[in-house]
C-alpha cells in the first residue's frame, strides 16, 4: 500500500462578500497517495482551483479564510506554517502548473532564466551547473530545440512550448506533489495529448504525485487513476477512474459525462446538467437518413459563399538589414458554403483557421484570390459597400467579455448595431426587439439594464450571440466561440446555436480546436494544415475514415472517455 502524501480533512473555506463570510469550499476530505495521479473535475465555480490554492498557501489573504479543517502534507500541517516556511515548501516539494502559461511567465525575461531562478533559490548548484540543469529539463519536457528555448522570450515560442517551459519550471526541484490546474484547456487537441503523455511519463520517471484539475471528464480518463467530482464547493463523488465512467453514482457526475458531444451518435439536443438532474433528457437523434435528406436540400441550391484561390501573405522583417521574409498564412484555399449549412473548420494553432475567417469577414483583407458572397466578389468592395455587407456577415468571438463594452448595458450593446445599420424605426422598437432576442438566447428582460461584468462566462457568451443575432445576419463565423466554456455551459450554447440556425436559417462557419464539438455541429468539415486545405468532405465521413495522416492524427488525439 502506498504511503499517504496529502490529506485534506474536513476543509472549509469562506470568501468575504458584503462583510459576510460566504462558504465556497464546504467540508471536503480526500487523500493523495505517493506515486499517484488524482483528477479533480467540475465546472467553473465548483471550488477546484480554490482548494488547490489553499494547499499552496496562495489564497488571497484579505478576502478569504480557512474556516475549518486541516491540510496535512508529508505529516506537516500546512495551515499552521508561516510565510517563510511555506515558501520553502512551494516550488521545492509542492509545485504548480497554471492554466495560462502566457500570464504565468514573465514576458521580459528569457525562458531559461525564469527556470534558473527556481534552481538558484532551492538548490546549491553553481551558475554553470544551473544552466546545464535547465537545458536537461528542457530536453526532459521534449522542447524541440532546448538551446533556442533557453534564449527565447515567451512570445517567441508557441502555446504548447510555453506550457512545456512551465512544466520544466514546476519539476525543476523534483517536487513530491505537482498540482496541474487546467494545464491543457487553451491548447490544440494534439498538443493537449502530447502534454498529457509528457506528464504521465514524468510521473512514472520521478514517482511524484499529480493533482490534475480540469472541467473535462474525458480528459481525466486519459491521465488519472482516481477522480474527485466537485459541485458547488463539495465533493459529490470520488472513486477509481474506470468506476466513475462505467458506474457513476451521483446525478451530477452522470450529467457531466452526458453533456459532452458523443462521437458515436448525433443527438438533436445535447443534454445539459439541468436536463440530467431533472430527468428530462431527450433521446431524439439525427439519423443518417435524416442528415442525408437535409444535405440534399442544402446542396441543391447555389452556394451563398464561394472562396476561390484565396491567399493571405504576411511579410516579416526580423532585422534592419535582413531580407524580408514572406509567410503564407492562407495558401490557395478554395471551397463553397451553402445556405443553412454549418462548415466545420479545424486544424492546429497556426494552421490559418482564424486568418481565413477574418479574410471572409474582411477584417483582414486577402492578398490574392476571390470571395464571392451571393455571386458578388466582396474583395473589391468600397467602404460604403463593406458597411452594408457587415450586417449580413457577422462573428461570435471566443472571449465574450473582451468583445463587449464594459461601459454599455447589455441592452445598449444589443441595440448599438441595430442603430448603426438603421434597423427599426425608433428606440422603443429596438428595445422591444432586443428584449425578444434576450429571451430567445435564454436570458430574461432583467438582463437588459445590467452590465457584462454581472454575468457568468456562459451568460456573457449568450449576450455576445444576442448582439450578433440582432442584425439578422445570413452568415455567422463562430471563432472558438465555446472553447472557454465549461462542458455543461458549452452544451447549452451549442443547443442555442442549432436552435437559432433552425429558426433564422443561419449559415455557420464553425472554427474550433475541439474536434468532438466540430463533428457534432458540422455538415461538412474542412481540415487545414499550414495554410492549406488538407481534407474537405462530409464531417461524418472524415471522422469514420480520414484519408490524410494529418487528419488521422487529429482524430486519434481526441480524449474518448473510457
Amino acid at each position: 500500500m502506498s504511503k499517504n502524501l496529502l490529506q485534506i480533512k474536513n476543509l472549509s473555506i469562506g470568501f468575504k462578500s458584503d462583510k459576510e463570510l460566504k462558504p465556497i469550499i464546504k467540508n471536503i476530505s480526500y487523500d493523495i497517495f505517493e506515486n499517484e495521479i488524482v483528477g479533480v473535475v467540475g465546472e467553473s465555480g465548483s471550488g477546484k482551483s480554490v482548494s488547490s490554492l489553499a494547499i499552496m498557501g496562495l489564497l488571497p489573504k484579505k478576502i478569504s479564510q480557512i474556516t475549518s479543517g486541516e491540510i496535512v502534507f508529508n505529516k506537516t500541517e500546512l495551515t499552521s506554517l508561516n510565510y517563510k516556511q511555506l515558501q520553502n515548501i512551494r516550488g521545492n516539494e509542492i509545485a504548480m502548473i497554471f492554466q495560462e502559461p502566457m500570464s504565468s511567465l514573465n514576458p521580459s525575461m528569457r525562458c531559461g532564466k525564469q527556470v534558473e531562478e527556481i534552481l538558484f533559490k532551492h538548490t546549491s548548484l553553481n551558475k554553470k551547473e544551473v544552466k546545464a540543469e535547465v537545458i536537461s529539463l528542457f530536453e526532459k519536457v521534449k522542447l524541440p530545440d532546448p538551446n533556442r528555448a533557453y534564449s527565447a522570450y515567451p512570445h517567441e515560442i508557441s502555446g504548447g512550448q510555453k506550457q512545456r517551459v512551465m512544466i520544466a519550471m514546476a519539476i525543476a526541484c523534483k517536487p513530491k506533489l505537482l498540482i496541474a490546474d487546467e494545464p491543457t484547456t487553451a491548447l490544440d487537441v494534439t498538443v493537449q495529448k502530447d502534454i498529457i503523455l509528457l506528464l504521465k511519463e514524468l510521473q512514472q520517471d520521478t514517482k511524484m504525485s499529480i493533482l490534475f484539475i480540469t472541467h473535462d471528464l474525458s480528459l481525466i480518463s486519459e491521465i488519472a487513476q482516481r477522480v474527485l467530482v466537485m459541485y458547488q464547493g463539495e465533493i459529490v463523488e470520488q472513486n477509481k477512474t474506470n468506476l466513475i465512467f462505467k458506474h457513476p453514482e451521483n446525478e451530477y457526475t452522470k450529467a457531466l459525462i452526458k453533456a459532452r458531444p458523443s462521437l458515436k451518435e448525433r443527438l438533436k439536443r445535447l443534454p445539459t446538467i439541468k436536463d440530467v438532474m431533472q430527468k428530462t433528457v431527450s433521446k431524439e437523434t439525427i439519423t443518417a437518413e435524416l442528415r442525408a435528406k437535409t444535405h440534399k436540400e442544402i446542396y441543391s441550391k447555389a452556394p451563398i459563399l464561394e472562396v476561390v484561390n484565396l491567399e493571405k501573405e504576411y511579410i516579416s522583417k526580423s532585422g534592419l538589414f535582413s531580407k524580408p521574409e514572406s509567410f503564407k498564412a492562407v495558401n490557395n484555399v478554395s471551397f463553397k458554403l451553402y445556405e443553412g449549412e454549418t462548415l466545420g473548420l479545424v486544424g492546429e494553432s497556426g494552421c490559418g483557421k482564424s486568418t481565413l475567417g477574418n479574410a471572409i469577414l474582411l477584417l483582414n483583407r486577402p492578398t490574392s484570390g476571390h470571395i464571392f458572397y451571393k455571386g458578388k466578389d466582396i474583395t473589391i468592395l468600397n467602404k460604403a459597400e463593406e458597411k452594408v455587407l457587415r450586417k449580413d456577415i457577422q462573428i461570435i468571438f471566443q472571449d465574450p467579455f473582451a468583445s463587449l463594452n464594459p461601459r454599455l448595458t447589455v441592452g445598449e450593446a444589443i441595440m448599438e448595431p441595430m442603430q448603426v445599420h438603421k434597423l427599426y424605426n425608433s428606440k422603443s422598437e429596438r428595445k422591444e426587439k432586443a428584449i425578444d432576442i434576450l429571451n430567445r438566447v435564454g436570458l430574461d428582460e432583467s438582463a437588459f439594464n445590467r452590465y457584462p461584468h454581472e454575468f457568468s462566462g456562459g451568460q456573457r457568451q449568450r449576450i455576445g450571440i444576442a448582439r450578433t443575432v440582432a442584425l439578422q445576419p445570413k452568415l455567422i463565423v463562430c471563432d472558438e466561440s465555446v472553447s472557454a466554456l465549461d462542458i455543461s455551459v458549452q452544451a447549452q450554447v451549442l443547443n442555442l446555436l442549432n436552435e437559432l440556425k433552425e429558426n433564422f436559417g443561419f449559415t455557420y462557419i464553425f472554427i474550433s480546436h475541439d474536434l468532438a464539438v466540430v463533428k457534432y455541429m458540422s455538415d461538412q468539415l474542412l481540415v487545414m494544415n499550414k495554410g492549406k486545405i488538407e481534407e474537405l468532405d462530409d464531417a461524418d465521413a472524415i471522422y469514420e475514415s480520414p484519408k490524410k495522416e494529418y487528419t488521422k492524427k487529429l482524430i486519434e488525439a481526441i480524449p474518448k472517455g473510457l
